[in-house]
């Protein structure tokens, strides 16, 4: 593990998030998608199940997309998870649940808004990445048909692309292909 648990599965989730619009179309259409992806990364608290609280995840997952398009350039990047942190009041408090036994943070109120609650926990997940000077780690799936971001978390930084679409495995067969027609 390269960060703890809680900063790995929230880069993760962030990841996922940004994906949902961009590899094959809108994926986060509805309130019933959008509750089974906060299910399926164990997102608690408030949710108020309506159509403001849809777009303002929405708007979010806008959001993260570009802090992954300017990865490259840190001082932009800092300045967008700074933003990020001022604009969710994040409040760190630490915390454990029966489901998950250690320590972490969390960094609002189960009674803030959805995307409250997911941006200061992506803000932080980020901030994180920042201070381990590991901001590379965040980037575009390589493949040229593909838009999708990906979180390389791989030991030595080594991840071109996502899982969303097989890409890697569709790069490496073109390339073989590629390879045994010039033979």
């Amino acid at each position: 593990m390269i960060f703890s648990h809680d900063t790995e599965l929230t880069l993760r989730a962030a990841a996922v998030l940004i994906n949902t619009d961009r590899v094959d179309g809108e994926h986060l259409a509805d309130l019933h998608a959008l509750d089974e992806y906060l299910d399926s990364f164990g997102w608690t608290g408030r949710r108020d199940h309506d159509a403001a609280e849809l777009e303002s995840v929405h708007r979010l997952r806008t959001r993260l997309g570009g802090i992954w398009e300017i990865a490259d350039d840190e001082a932009r990047a800092v300045g967008q998870v700074n933003a990020l942190l001022a604009d969710t009041r994040a409040a760190p408090w630490l915390t454990r649940h029966p489901e998950m036994p250690e320590w972490h943070l969390h960094l609002a109120s189960v009674h803030d808004p959805l995307w409250q609650r997911m941006g200061a926990e992506f803000a932080m997940a980020l901030a994180d990445l920042i201070r381990a000077g590991d901001l590379r780690r965040l980037k575009i799936c390589a493949a040229p048909d593909c838009e999708a971001v990906l979180v390389d978390l791989s030991r030595n930084r080594s991840g071109k692309f996502c899982d969303t679409g097989n890409c890697g495995n569709r790069q490496h067969v073109a390339a073989y292909r590629e390879r045994r027609s010039n033979k």
